[in-house]
């Protein structure tokens, strides 16, 4: 651990050294490659990365009565019932404004006319270098539901204050829907 003073601390220089990177996996969704590098104490060592070909896009819609809506369903890799945040994928190429738009709309049936970015996160970078964007998305319009074939969601509407009390309760534990709802309560409070 370094008593350096923050004021002393170069954020640009990198402290580890990449001699090898091969992929190992690849899917339409992730990639994963294997690296062979020398690490910060200067031994060699392996670091494998997960990397995702989407941006991950999280939504908090809030309506004018402080309502937002969570979307529930059983993930597959923790093999146990999640409520989320309605979120996404949107493929780097594209705007993520315009896929959290759609993912909002497929997931709830939501329209809304008021966007604001609200949080850039990374989901769990000492593995991935997954990159996730939370919009609170406002002046809401309410139409039919359009989930991927894929999904089997329910969605329930309930006050971001019970939604907050979850976070706090650990029965919403993804960390984008963590992170967007607490960064949402907070945005709206001010």
């Amino acid at each position: 651990m370094s008593n350096k003073n923050l004021s002393e601390l170069d954020e640009t220089h990198n402290p580890w050294q990449t001699h090898n990177s091969e992929v190992k996996y690849e899917n339409p969704w992730i990639r994963v490659r294997e690296d062979q590098i020398t690490n910060p104490a200067g031994n060699p060592g392996l670091y494998g990365v997960v990397s995702m070909k989407n941006k991950a896009l999280g939504i908090v819609p809030v309506d004018e009565e402080g309502n937002t809506w969570l979307v529930g369903q059983y993930r597959y890799a923790l093999n146990e019932y999640s409520w989320e945040i309605p979120m996404g994928g949107g493929p780097v190429e594209l705007d993520i404004l315009e896929s959290a738009q759609r993912e909002l709309r497929e997931e709830t049936g939501i329209t809304a006319h008021r966007w604001t970015n609200i949080a850039r996160l990374h989901t769990s970078n000492s593995v991935t270098d997954e990159e996730g964007f939370v919009f609170l998305a406002q002046d809401l319009e309410f139409g039919a539901e359009e989930p991927e074939d894929t999904e089997d969601l329910h969605v329930w509407k309930l006050p971001l204050s019970e939604a907050i009390e979850m976070v706090m309760n650990n029965r919403i534990t993804d960390a984008i829907s963590v992170a967007g709802l607490l960064k949402a309560a907070r945005v709206l409070a001010q």
